[in-house]
């Protein structure tokens, strides 16, 4: 880890005041920092501005400094954020690791973490090493001849599904953005990973009231059942009346470079009997215009398979 100045500020505006990389629960950070991935200059310690909070008066509102553990053990949040945040991390990780830096955590592509080898998203036109490398863990969704690597985050999935704003705050004042727009697909600039601008601090995490979301989950494919990434995820709110579905929300993980909504599959669903086969053939839409890559194509029919189950665990005891 290289020198670096840090500065500790009390308030929103002297956070947003101060030129530096933001430090939270640093689960991320640090990390990097010790690779030599990120070296900044100037870190600022924001743990002291007041940006805690879980509200569920009128949806959910969280402040982007609350912990992931306290937000997964809270009775008013979704089921399927609350189960999202329970498999992303150990309990340990879960206690340090804040709401809003976990939603601007870096890929876990090995060749972005080792500085000897070739990759764009950390050094823009060195080239993507897992296009003809190791791959079998990478993205097979929004991918781009600059870079292939899947988003991390499984909360950011759960909270796509079901909606979630941002707010962002800089020294001019707040401006709100949709979390599926808030994150950029990789194309020739894959460095650029949303639409953070210099200066601006994630504040607060908005997710809109929606009465079935209750009725929702998260499931996890990973390679082992311990702290793991995703393989493959999926996070889904469902509507269910008479039978028959009424609406629903899906998206995905660790099968695209952002957060993946599957608005085909939402669609195919609706007026649908909520049975095992109409999730089958709902769910068949959801690879449409996948690249696999030469290790990875076994991920289309898992994202397949792995709605179906998320589909199924809610309608426990309908027909199937």
């Amino acid at each position: 880890m290289r020198p670096f100045e840090l500065t500790a500020p009390t308030t929103v505006e002297a956070a947003v005041s101060t030129p530096g990389t933001f430090l939270a629960g640093g689960t991320t950070l640090v990390d990097l920092m010790k690779l030599d991935v990120l070296t900044p200059q100037h870190v600022v310690d924001i743990n002291e501005v007041p940006l805690r909070g879980i509200d569920t008066s009128d949806g959910l509102r969280f402040g982007a400094l609350e912990r992931m553990g306290a937000i997964a053990a809270h009775p008013g949040v979704y089921p399927a954020i609350s189960r999202a945040l329970l498999l992303s991390a150990s309990q340990q990780l879960r206690n340090m690791a804040s709401i809003g830096g976990n939603l601007l955590q870096r890929t876990r592509c090995s060749y972005f973490r080792d500085t000897t080898m070739p990759c764009t998203k950390r050094e823009p036109g060195s080239g993507c090493s897992a296009i003809t490398g190791a791959n079998r863990m990478h993205a097979i969704l929004g991918t781009s001849e600059a870079c292939v690597a899947t988003h991390a985050s499984d909360v950011a999935v759960a909270l796509v599904a079901l909606d979630a704003r941002l707010r962002l705050t800089d020294s001019t004042g707040s401006r709100e953005v949709a979390l599926r727009d808030f994150y950029r697909l990789p194309g020739d600039t894959p460095a650029v990973e949303n639409d953070l601008r210099l200066g601006e601090l994630i504040t607060e995490v908005l997710v809109p009231r929606l009465d079935w979301a209750a009725n929702s989950t998260y499931v996890k494919v990973r390679d082992r059942q311990s702290y793991e990434f995703a393989l493959c995820s999926a996070a889904v709110a469902l509507d269910v009346r008479d039978g028959v579905v009424a609406d629903a929300r899906i998206a995905a993980g660790g099968v695209g470079t952002v957060p993946w909504r599957l608005t085909g599959v939402e669609a195919a669903l609706r007026g649908a009997p909520a049975t095992q086969a109409s999730f089958e053939t709902a769910a068949a839409v959801a690879a449409d215009g996948a690249q696999p890559l030469s290790e990875n194509g076994f991920k289309v029919p898992l994202l397949q398979r792995t709605i179906v189950r998320a589909l199924l665990e809610l309608t426990e005891g309908s027909s199937r």
